[in-house]
């Protein structure tokens, strides 16, 4: 595989000053302030997110969706997410936008996020308005509010990945560290006032009085704040288009290289060094050789050579993906029924007793203290992102993953095996370390990766052309962010299956530790870790 090749010589790196580089050929040092700007788009994002997960449940219900069509919304989403989204990873990669690669994508899923919450928190109210029938207007309810759930997790899947390319293209490796950390911040700070604002009352204030229902109020909320995150994300920091071959960071590959090359002699994801039509010297000996490659032109992504890329992906980078696939399988095991482990385990309610009886509403009492327990999640992974970055000089990149995944394990571990109310929400600080790390680390590994390509790159070929680039950072991201889809399935279509046959929602926990402490030992074992 590519990234065997040069193992060997990995071990000790310079910086860029050392291997005597021009601070022209490697972006500046971004202010603190362009880095909080860039980690906004995070924040409105996850904001966004904590409201689907306090209201899309109660939005469903209203509409009458039948429990056959459940699996149907929390399944299509992250299937499209997983297929389509290294696809949208690489094409961004090679994106000729005046506005730049990766900002127009950013712009797009962004207003299909919009538009997916104007749907399933107004659907009802838009059908309701313009039919009278009230069987066409339950199949219309429905059908705008699942259009509704899909697109919007169909768009903010998508989004992390241009998201973390961009921050890539437009850093230097100091700043994308920063820049990650600040992610993960805002990352927990948005999920955090979501969950707040989604437990407010807001049908008994004035506000909600004036919108009408609480679905509108926080459809206002989340359009404002959504909005203005993302456009002071993308005026954030300059991007400079594909075809300019200068800018204040280094420049892109142009689309007269290949998206694709070929798998005996090019790397995974890997971009021909061709500059407006200018080879490198150190490129002259193999021109003809790989003009005879196949792939070697210009041609659009297809998901025959998505597929041919990912397989041919170093196996450093795979076994990066499946430890972020095994961490978000534990994770999202735990989260997405969280509320209803509360509610029925912790509570003791009862989910199907009659609404006004006494266990069903124990049962929402303990939904309701399930999302402060999602509260501190989100508030502790912020907590943890902010010292995170102090604690790595001390344990280094390969302790905070292990440590993230043990004592994950071990909290739903004990979640599992003594369900108090006190003891569960304290250990829901763990889950915060948790996905503290699940939003930084792999990246930041992935960064380092490239980094070191790049430096093997120049010792290598120190006469080459600097303007050359290595591996499609868009499709790296991209694979990597599309394991969060692919557990989204394993969870959505594995967990309630498991439930309707242990007869308890206690197995979620369970099942979420032993995934956990099972990637304890992966990620100790076979993740690589750049010293």
């Amino acid at each position: 595989m590519g990234g065997n090749s040069g193992q060997a010589g990995m071990h000790t790196y310079k910086s860029l000053a050392e291997d005597g580089l021009s601070d022209l050929k490697k972006p500046p040092k971004r202010p603190r302030g362009r880095l909080i700007m860039h980690s906004m788009a995070m924040f409105g994002r996850e904001f966004c997110y904590a409201v689907e997960a306090a209201y899309v449940t109660p939005v469903l219900l209203s509409v009458g969706l039948p429990k056959s069509l459940y699996s149907m919304v929390w399944l299509l989403s992250p299937i499209l997410g997983f297929l389509l989204q290294p696809v949208v990873g690489s094409v961004s990669d090679h994106c000729r936008a005046r506005w730049g690669r990766r900002r127009p994508y950013i712009l797009a899923l962004a207003l299909m996020m919009l538009l997916g919450l104007a749907l399933y928190l107004n659907g009802d109210t838009f059908i309701s308005a313009l039919i009278t029938d009230q069987r066409k207007r339950r199949i219309g309810a429905i059908s705008i509010t699942m259009l509704g759930v899909v697109l919007f997790d169909f768009a903010a899947d998508f989004v992390d990945g241009p998201i973390k390319a961009y921050l890539f293209d437009v850093c230097s490796h100091q700043d994308i560290e920063r820049g990650l950390h600040y992610h993960a911040l805002f990352t927990g700070f948005g999920g955090a006032l979501g969950y707040i604002l989604g437990a407010i009352d807001w049908a008994q204030l004035p506000l909600g009085r004036v919108l009408g229902t609480e679905f509108q109020v926080m459809f206002v909320f989340s359009a404002l704040v959504l909005t203005l995150c993302v456009i002071i994300h993308l005026c954030s920091i300059p991007e400079a288009p594909l075809r300019d071959g200068t800018g204040d960071f280094p420049p892109q590959p142009t689309p007269q290289d290949p998206l694709l090359s070929s798998v005996k002699r090019c790397e995974h994801g890997s971009i021909e060094k061709v500059k407006n039509g200018h080879r490198s010297p150190g490129l002259a000996m193999e021109g003809e050789e790989n003009s005879a490659c196949p792939g070697q032109t210009q041609r659009s992504m297809t998901m025959k050579s998505l597929l041919r890329a990912l397989a041919s992906m170093p196996p450093h980078y795979r076994y990066l993906c499946i430890s972020h696939l095994i961490g978000w399988t534990a994770f999202l095991s735990n989260m997405l029924f969280f509320t209803d482990f509360m509610g029925q385990i912790v509570y003791r309610g009862n989910p199907y007793g009659a609404h006004n009886s006494t266990e069903f509403l124990i049962y929402e009492r303990g939904v309701e203290v399930g999302c402060w327990g999602l509260c501190i999640n989100a508030i502790f992974s912020s907590l943890y992102s902010y010292f995170q970055k102090m604690l790595v000089c001390y344990v280094g990149l390969k302790g905070i993953y292990f440590m993230g995944y043990l004592l994950f394990g071990l909290g739903t571990g004990f979640i599992g095996l003594f369900p108090n109310v006190y003891s569960t929400l304290a250990l829901c600080s763990l889950f915060g370390v948790m996905s503290s790390i699940l939003y930084t680390v792999p990246f930041n590994l992935i960064a380092e990766y490239h980094r070191e390509e790049e430096e093997e790159k120049r010792r290598q070929a120190p006469s080459g052309d600097p303007n050359s680039s290595g591996r499609g950072k868009g499709v790296d991201c991209a694979a990597l962010t599309c394991m969060t889809q692919l557990a989204q399935i394993l969870v959505g279509g594995g967990l309630g299956l498991l439930v309707n046959t242990a007869g308890s929602v206690i197995v979620v926990v369970v099942t979420a530790s032993a995934v956990a402490l099972t990637g304890c030992c992966f990620v100790a074992v076979f993740v690589r870790y750049v010293n």
